[in-house]
Formats: C-alpha cells, structure tokens, sequence
C-alpha cells in the first residue's frame, strides 16, 4: 500500500504531493444519461486525454470530449453504485499511477471507494496538478497540508480551478470495455429516488447561475432579499468569506478557495470588491456582471458587464422587478 508523509503548513502557504510518474493518469469519470459531471471535462485533460467513462450514455458523453479526450474507454452501466463499481473497476485501475476523478457529488461518492479498493490514499480537493506536485486545501481553506506520496494515489480535482477549452473537432473513438464481475457480494448504499436540484440547496460547485453577495450589501436581511432574487432567477446564492465570518449566511454558501470553488455560467455580484481569494474560487464563468460603487474595484475589471451602482438598492429594484413580472397584483416588500 502507498504511504503519505504530511506536513501541516500555515495559512496561504502552497500544498504540494510529490507524485512518482504523472504520465500514468487516467481520469475516471462517472455519467448519467450522457451528461459528463462538473468538472469531467477538466479532468480528461489533466490526464492528457486519457479517460475511462462510467454510467449511461458513453456516446453522449463523449461528444462533449472531442478535441479533450485522446484515448476513451467507457463501461456501459445504466445504474450508479460506487461500491460495486469501485471492486469491478480495481483491476483495469491497478497499473494506473493515478486514478483522477472530478470533484462532483458522484465524483466524491465513487473516489473513497476507490482508493479503498485499489489500498491507496485518496487526495480529496485538489486545486492545482502539475509534474511535480498536486496543491490542495484543507478545512476550509484554513489549512494547507504538504504530502508527499511514494506510490500510487486517487486524487479528486475540483471543478472550474483548472478550465479547459471548448470541444471542438470530431468526437473521439470509444472502446467499450466490460469489468469482471465483483468477487463477493457488495454491500452498498441503495438509491430509492433521484430529486432534481434545488437552487437554494444545492452544492454550489454545481450551480450555472449564482448570485454572490459581499460587503457593499448592508445587513443580514439584504442575504435574505439576495436568496429571493436568486431563486426568482433559477439561481443559487453565496457570499463572500467577510460575509459569512459576520453570521449572515453559512459558510456553506462562501464562494472563494478557502470556501466552495465554483464554476458557474453566469455570476453576479452584488458588493464583491473582487479580493484574490475570492476571485481565484470563480472558475471561468462565461458572464460576469457585477454592481459597485467603486469603478476600480477588481471584480468590476473582471466583469463582461459592470454597473456603477449602489448594490443595496438595485438588488431592491431588481426584486420588485421580478416580483411583479410574475404576479402584477404584487409587489415586493421595500
């Protein structure tokens, strides 16, 4: 079995795991109904186009590959059981100095179970993967650990931290494979219902469409506003880490590197000055609009669209806006 030194660094020092070969990665990628999870395309080419796809709807799957995925096996399976794929997988694994999965909930579901079955460490999290080293956060980002790896690992890699370009070209060629049977029975968690997201709830990893929230908002009552408007936008809401230090929302809901990582389609920001820690949690959204008194504010440079604006009252104006384009005989509460 591999072992893992660990070393616990101070805030804002880089973590790093010093890996044996990083030529023999393969990124392993759960699916359902053809869709690639956040963050499976990152992983394909982190792994330099090699991929094993899991789940329902390979074909599918591998469209949204083309130009990423240079070598493509994929097992056909319509249900999702992370105990009985991880025994089945093992030995196509067993050879690969790294097995790579995206940091999605079936990601984070199959990679224990993984490492488990193959002995090996698992490194959850991770943010950065280059030939040398694989930085990572811990607790929340408050804490920075060092390993270094002798052997062979399972490592997840957050969505949106390394960004990938665009499919383009023909879809890649894709070599079915068929595991062999587990040896023994596999006890596993059994799925009774799959419920589709609730913005409000949601992982915000997972979301295409957040509204952020930061210091230019005045109370705790404005998060509230901020949730309505959000769900009125089919959209999930987060804060940034001074916000959720005061108590006005959980820390859940923090969008930086030392909270939830993100990677939305669109993000607005109502107050964000832009802080780094911030800003390097965004992923690569496709739009950015943001709201703030001050013009030179980092997260207005960012913006495809920046409003010089108090955020307190266009949020406002914004809420009666949508409240009555639903329901004309209501307003919203001032």
């Amino acid at each position: 079995m591999s072992r893992v030194a660990h070393r616990v660094l101070g805030e804002n020092h880089e973590l790093s795991i010093t890996l044996s070969n990083m030529s023999a990665t393969l990124a392993l990628v759960p699916i359902r109904a053809g869709v690639l999870p956040s963050g499976g395309a990152e992983v394909v080419a982190e792994a330099e186009g090699r991929a094993l796809l899991v789940g329902e709807g390979a074909l599918e799957a591998a469209e949204a590959l083309a130009g990423i995925a240079t070598w493509l096996q994929a097992w056909e399976t319509p249900e999702f059981s992370p105990g009985e794929w991880a025994q089945r997988l093992a030995p196509l694994l067993r050879n690969e100095t790294v097995v790579l999965l995206p940091a999605s909930p079936d990601g984070r579901d199959l990679a224990p179970r993984i490492a488990a079955a193959l002995e090996r460490p698992l490194l959850a999290g991770a943010m950065e993967i280059t030939a040398q080293s694989v930085s990572t956060i811990r607790y929340g980002g408050r804490v920075l650990a060092e390993h270094l790896v002798t052997g062979s690992v399972v490592v997840t890699l957050q969505p949106g931290v390394r960004g990938v370009a665009p499919p383009h070209g023909p879809s890649p060629q894709v070599q079915f494979v068929t595991p062999p049977p587990a040896e023994s029975v596999i006890r596993d968690a059994e799925v009774t219902e799959l419920l589709p997201p609730d913005v409000s709830t949601m992982d915000l990893s997972e979301s295409p469409r957040i509204l952020g929230g930061g210091a230019g908002l005045d109370s705790a009552e404005r998060f509230d506003q901020l949730a309505q408007v959000a769900a009125l936008l089919d959209a999930s809401a987060g804060a940034t880490r001074v916000i959720t230090d005061r108590g006005w929302i959980g820390h859940t809901r923090q969008i930086g590197t030392t909270g939830v990582v993100v990677d939305p389609e669109l993000y607005i920001a109502f107050g964000v000055s832009g802080a780094v820690q911030h800003t390097a949690g965004l992923g690569q959204p496709a739009h950015i609009i943001s709201i703030n008194l001050d013009q030179h504010c980092p997260m207005m440079d960012l913006a495809d669209l920046a409003l010089v604006a108090d955020a307190n009252e266009t949020l406002q104006i914004l809420q009666a806006r949508l409240v009555s384009s639903q329901d004309p005989q209501r307003t919203a509460p001032v």
